[in-house]
């Protein structure tokens, strides 16, 4: 028995059973059961084949005005029943079945096909049998297939061989009506074409051609837009074949295979090929196999979809999946995800949106996944990133939302059509998305509705009459706001062209209509005309033109006639003008000419064909004639550009600086890849000789589905999908109740893809180096340039390195040579290199330069990150002592740049090749290594482990050896092979760069360096505080400290005898706070935690500390102390008045974010007179950044913990603190001091107070402040450098100093063998070293030892 069923839209609404036949028990015994059924064309007749031999003929009479079934609506619904269709859309017909002949052909039916006015049976006797639907009573003609002469071609003799066997039949077959043949599938795997030779079909008549390459054919499938034959094989493959139109043989096209790299366990394992269908719109083939699986492939073999990956997986659970197998399919029924099959082949010829049109939506991925495109100055998506805007005549420069529209996104930007327009008009048939990419009109079966992604809204018709009369037929196209669309008007049957303004309403009394002759087949725009062609096989051109009245008006231009060419209306795919033509020569003198209409291309069944424009007669030469007389220049003879052409790209624009891109042709080419037919321009705009070719068609290779291309960002915009199993919401025991899970779930990703790297390469093969490098800079500026030379020497390299073949033109010297033109030379090679396999890199630095070479070109450059790269090249090439060398080399050109990140690398890549590591590039730095943080971290500890009051700081040469050891990550640096000796090597390099610092007076860079890198700067200034940490001149140390620190230099008061600040009506606190029991080092420490590890913005040499660090360390380290040393330094800052300071307020630390009130307090009691007011405002203003403050006071610390005493006296002098000064000199009396100190620190503050006297009256203030302990230092120099002057070193007292020294250091023995190295590497450059030096080493490495052992 057979059922007819009725399908209406929508989808989930019922179907409803018309009507059903079942035979009688005796006849279904006789017939058997019923094995295939084809449908009459003009749908009022069935044939049903049966297992037995019978074939059953139906006859189904038309049902005139009887319907089983109406749709009831409430009341006040949209739906009219007076509108055109009705019937026929939303009612059930009522039909009949009525048996009307049977006919018995005595052996098994084994395919069964139908034409327009026969019926074709094959059997398995060896027959095909012709039968007539109307004269059924006439008989059938029976032909003997033994008799059918089969040959190679039809250009062969007559005689050709036949099959030769008696038991050879079709096992499968289909009709190709635009071949006017049959394709064939023999059941001992041999395929065939039998095309009648004649009208009349007999077996003399009746031709064969093999082909001749295919023995495992099990099925067939016939395209007949594209005239192409796909043959299923046995061994998986699907084998496309088309005719030869002038020989008649088969030629192959192409063949649909699945590879081991996409699918490597299981591409040989499907089975043969079951079934191929071919979609309705011919665009998509869909093959499925034996062992299950389903494949979607576009008409020219690029994969679009496979389910082998979700079919062959295993669940969640752990059970393998049991695949999807297929055993029957019709196109029109196979649904994917809920919609019909995208429309992967819209023919966009000069969009560049994504769009992929559904049964019942749109999918659109225009940037940003929450978002249509939108105009910049849009405030309704001011919130979002502002998305890509393509206006005609841009300049094709990225826009400011960089690369989020040219990166791919999972999620689609779905538009739902109307329901109310898609109940009566389902399915859509055509989609159009405007140039902006804000407004899309989408067709159904009547009408058109149109869309705004902005508004997200929709308009539709107000009179349903008008848009059930208009059926669109030729497609449709935005030209600005218009949506221009070819139509049939079933009220006056009549073709008509119109276009509607979008912004009006949408009614026919707003639209401008014109009349056409014939049938139009396919409609596009080309700036301002528009091309259509109609079913005669003519192409017109109309112009148009935006009129006074609200709609625009069209105006015939031109008629051509290609019935010459084109054997069927309906094999020609798309066609569009285009303002492409061989002459690129005329565009040099003329380029206002390179947007005009110059040729038509034509995609007829794959094949691509230009019609030019004739401009060798004498039109263009005449300057009188009419502006329009360019356009009704005729065009030349066809020309066929490109074969197996599913899709063609070009763009009206003009930029001049990118015309290679934008004047050239981009096709799709499917399994091929794409094609890009570039222009040629000859150079300096010189006259090119006539023999030189003016373009080049250049093929490459692309990993995605192309479905629109960015001329001016060279990016190719397409589609991937992956299919995944559908079980990851539901548990093994409810997956059986969800059907959804045992089908394929897809997920289609659209994605962009880099093509100029494979345009560059083949300009290069071909020695068009020339035109490369024009190419190459005009998209110089792309910001993925530097990946294109990348990727183009990558793939050289792979090529050539590892080809078995030998190659006597290598093209890798040539790539060198062309990627030296750019500046970006040396990270491309680098780059390629590091991601390149060990083995290769010989043939690469062969072609491009030796890598010391390179290294020393990136030193030269200032690119150190670039070195840094070669190096580790360097450490697999070479020796170590190469390595060492040219790292030493970098470290030091890094540490003087002070790029510290990579002066870390550099410390750990020498111990690298120290400790043996010489076969592995170092990696990336752990947490062990010194950071930014950890450097600040240990001057925190520091600070506070060795912090004492201000009354035991002049005995601090007499402590023990009790302070705890720094435990940070940064003590750890030197604690493994603390004895090696790349470990003196580093430290050494490290003194150095210190020395020079502290002789350059670069006192902030120096605090840089020793907080980025953990450098031991207390211990070492011991160690140089007679030698580089000694001042020479007080004066210019000073002036260079007020320029580093952005210190101003003090103003002098107007009536400075009466200053209350001189008098000490208000005392600077911070002298108070070095004289309390917290000291100084705590003041720093908690100064550092409030003023500079909060504010991130301001990059401070301290580094910065994330929040959590910090406050454990605080936790860890100040404990009970903690509250105390927080409030002391902010009221020390309100006794400074350093409130009111711009700088202040600029900061965003403490200060600032809470502590006002206290601050206020403060200085709310005291009443202050005008006086006291200026001096304050001078005070103010004499003081340098909040930041600046907290790091000169951090040195001091530094300083005064090393013993340094006349930089604390410079530092004093700039803060203008006469307790620091004290604090020094109350030390100096108070210790054996070095009486050359004495006289030195003397010397200076009369050399400052001298130049303060001409040059900086701001300072005598403060120097008159400080006069008497001057005058008291003086006394104390004179009785001091008497029996001082000639004598050795006191040992006791360098010992004290060591065992300082020994207490700072990081661990116990780094320092124990690093001053003798010191003193040894330092001979070099100081010939002469005294006694008292070396007696301070070897007291120094005894300090160190004890200190190992506390």
């Amino acid at each position: 028995s057979f059922f007819i069923l009725s399908f209406t839209y929508p989808l989930s609404s019922p179907s409803v059973l018309i009507v059903s036949y079942k035979e009688l028990s005796k006849a279904a015994s006789q017939f058997g059961p019923y094995k295939q059924a084809e449908w009459r064309p003009d749908g009022t007749m069935i044939a049903v084949s049966t297992a037995n031999g019978y074939i059953l003929f139906f006859e189904i009479p038309p049902a005139r005005d009887k319907y089983l079934y109406e749709p009831m609506y409430p009341k006040g619904s949209p739906h009219i029943k007076g509108t055109p269709h009705y019937k026929e859309e939303q009612c059930a017909p009522s039909l009949n079945v009525e048996m009307k002949k049977v006919l018995d052909l005595q052996a098994s039916i084994t395919s069964l096909q139908s034409t327009l006015d026969d019926l074709l049976v094959a059997t398995a006797d060896g027959f095909l049998h012709l039968v007539h639907w109307d004269g059924m009573t006439n008989g059938r003609k029976a032909i003997n297939l033994c008799t059918v002469p089969f040959s190679v071609d039809l250009q062969s003799s007559r005689a050709g061989s036949f099959l030769g066997f008696e038991d050879v039949y079709i096992r499968d077959m289909e009709y190709c009506a635009t071949l006017d043949g049959f394709a064939v599938v023999f059941n001992d795997g041999r395929v065939g074409f039998i095309t009648p030779m004649s009208s009349r079909f007999t077996a003399e008549q009746l031709h064969g051609v093999w082909a001749q390459d295919v023995v495992d054919g099990t099925c067939v499938a016939v395209n007949n837009k594209y005239r192409l034959m796909a043959f299923g094989c046995a061994n998986g493959s699907v084998q496309v074949y088309t005719i030869d139109t002038t020989t008649g043989a088969m030629q192959f096209s192409h063949k649909l295979e699945l590879t081991p790299k996409q699918y490597p366990d299981i591409w040989n394992k499907t089975g043969p090929v079951k079934l191929i269908r071919w979609s309705p719109d011919s665009c998509v083939v869909m093959v499925t196999w034996e062992c299950g699986g389903l494949s979607l492939w576009s008409v020219f073999g690029a994969q679009l979809i496979c389910t082998l990956g979700g079919d062959f997986a295993y669940q969640s659970d752990g059970t393998k999946k049991d695949p999807l197998k297929i055993s029957s399919m019709v196109s029109m029924n196979v649904k994917i995800a809920g919609g019909c099959l995208f429309v992967f082949f819209n023919n966009l010829y000069n969009q560049e949106q994504v769009l992929l049109q559904g049964e019942d939506r749109l999918y659109l991925n225009c940037g940003d996944a929450t978002q249509a495109q939108n105009p910049r100055n849009t405030s309704a998506y001011s919130e979002h990133k502002p998305t890509r805007e393509r206006v005609p005549f841009s300049d094709g420069s990225l826009d400011s939302q960089g690369l989020s529209t040219l990166l791919g996104h999972r999620h689609w930007h779905v538009v739902q059509i109307h329901s109310t327009y898609l109940e009566s008009n389902w399915p859509i048939r055509f989609s159009a998305i405007d140039k902006l990419g804000q407004n899309v009109a989408v067709v159904g079966k009547f009408g058109f509705a149109h869309y705004s992604l902005l508004t997200k809204k929709w308009k539709l018709f107000g009179n349903v009459t008008q848009e059930q009369n208009m059926m669109v037929t030729g497609g449709l196209a935005w030209w600005n706001d218009f949506i221009v669309l070819a139509c049939y008007n079933l009220n006056d049957h009549q073709e008509e062209l119109r276009i509607y303004l979008r912004t009006s309403n949408l009614d026919n009394a707003f639209a401008h209509i014109t009349k056409v002759q014939a049938n139009t087949l396919l409609l596009s725009v080309f700036r301002d005309i528009v091309i259509l062609f109609r079913a005669d096989c003519s192409i017109c051109l109309y112009s148009i033109e935006r009129s006074l009245n609200p709609t625009a008006s069209v105006q015939i231009l031109q008629e051509v006639s290609m019935s010459r060419y084109i054997p069927h209306p309906f094999l020609v795919v798309s066609v569009t003008l285009t303002s492409v033509r061989t002459e690129t020569g005329i565009s040099l003198k003329m380029p206002q000419q390179a947007c005009e209409a110059e040729s038509i291309m034509l995609n007829l069944a794959g094949q691509l064909i230009m019609l030019q424009r004739d401009r060798s007669g004498p039109q263009i030469r005449d300057k009188d004639s009419n502006p329009n007389q360019r356009k009704h220049l005729p065009f030349c003879a066809p020309v066929v550009l490109a074969q197996s052409v599913e899709n063609v790209w070009t763009t009206c624009r003009i930029n001049k600086h990118k015309r290679h891109l934008l004047e050239a042709l981009w096709l799709s080419c499917g399994g091929a890849g794409m094609k890009v037919w570039l222009p040629l321009f000859p150079r300096d705009h010189r006259k090119p000789h006539s023999f030189l070719s003016r373009r080049i068609m250049l093929p490459f290779h692309i990993n995605i589905y192309p479905l629109a291309v960015l001329f001016e960002d060279a990016l190719v915009l397409g589609a991937v999908n992956d299919t995944v199993l559908y079980d990851c919401l539901y548990t093994q025991s409810s997956a059986r109740e969800h059907l959804e899970v045992l089908f394929p779930f897809s997920i289609v990703e659209r994605t962009s893809q880099i093509y100029l790297h494979h345009i560059l390469r083949q300009l290069l093969v071909r020695n068009l180096g020339e035109q490369a490098l024009l190419l190459a800079h005009s998209c110089a500026t792309l910001p993925y340039f530097p990946h294109v030379l990348e990727l183009m020497l990558h793939e050289v390299l792979e090529e050539e390195a590892t080809s078995r073949e030998p190659i006597p033109d290598p093209l890798l010297p040539t790539v060198a040579k062309f990627i030296t033109e750019f500046p970006l030379f040396l990270q491309t090679v680098v780059h390629c290199a590091r991601k390149t396999e060990y083995a290769l890199w010989n043939y690469l630095f062969a072609a491009v330069g030796n890598p010391k070479d390179l290294f020393e070109e990136c030193l030269m450059a200032q690119d150190l990150d670039t070195a840094a790269s070669y190096l580790i090249i360097l450490q697999n090439m070479e020796v170590p002592a190469v390595s060492r060398q040219h790292a030493t080399l970098l470290f030091n050109t890094a540490l003087e740049q002070g790029k510290w990140d990579l002066c870390r690398h550099m410390i750990r890549f020498l111990k690298a090749i120290g400790s043996g590591e010489t076969e592995t590039p170092p990696a990336t730095p752990t947490t062990q290594e010194p950071s930014s943080s950890s450097g600040f971290e240990f001057f925190r500890h520091r600070s506070i482990s060795l912090s004492q009051s201000a009354e035991n700081l002049h005995s601090k040469f007499n402590l023990t050896k009790t302070l705890s050891m720094p435990s940070g990550p940064s003590g750890k640096r030197w604690s493994k092979d603390s004895d090696c000796a790349e470990n003196m090597y580093i430290d050494m390099m490290l003194w150095r760069h210190a020395r020079r610092l502290l002789e350059e007076i670069k006192l902030k860079d120096l605090g840089c360096f020793a907080a980025q890198l953990g450098f031991e700067l207390i211990g070492w200034l011991c160690k140089e505080r007679a030698r580089a940490a000694r001042v020479e001149d007080f004066v210019f140390a000073l002036k260079k400290l007020h320029k580093d620190f952005l210190w101003p230099f003090p103003v002098m008061p107007a009536s400075s005898i009466n200053s209350p600040f001189k008098t000490g009506k208000y005392k600077t606190a911070m002298g108070e706070q070095l004289l309390k029991s917290q000291s100084a080092d705590t003041f720093v420490s908690m100064e550092m935690d409030t003023g500079v590890s909060n504010t991130p913005r301001s990059r401070s040499w301290l580094g910065t500390i994330s929040s959590s660090q910090r406050e454990m360390d605080t936790a860890s380290s100040h404990g009970p102390h903690m509250q105390d040393a927080f409030l002391s330094p902010l009221l020390s800052k309100g006794d400074e008045c350093s409130i009111g300071s711009a700088t202040d307020l600029t900061e965003t630390s403490s200060m600032v974010d809470g502590d006002w009130t206290m601050v206020d307090e403060n200085f709310s009691s005291p009443s202050l007179t005008q006086s006291e007011l200026e001096h304050l405002s001078l005070e103010l203003a004499s003081k340098g950044p909040h930041k600046s403050q907290v790091q000169l006071r951090y040195l001091l610390h530094i300083f005064m913990e090393a013993g340094c005493l006349d930089w604390c006296i410079i530092i004093g002098l700039i803060l203008r603190e006469s307790s620091v000064i004290n604090q020094v000199f109350s030390v100096m009396q108070s210790s054996d001091i070095d009486g050359e100190i004495c006289q030195n620190i003397k010397t200076g503050l009369y050399a400052v107070d001298k130049w303060a006297s001409t040059d900086c009256p701001g300072y005598k203030p403060f120097l008159n402040v400080i006069k008497p302990q001057i005058q008291k230092l003086s006394e104390i120099a004179e009785e001091q450098i008497q029996p001082e002057a000639f004598q050795p070193a006191n040992p006791s007292k360098v010992t004290e100093q060591a065992n300082i020294r020994a207490e700072e250091s990081r661990t116990s023995s780094s320092h124990g063998i690093n001053p003798q190295s010191d003193a040894s590497n330092s001979s070099a450059s100081r010939h002469e070293e005294d006694k008292s030096k070396t007696e301070d080493e070897e007291s120094f490495q005894e300090g160190s030892y004890d200190c190992t052992v506390s």
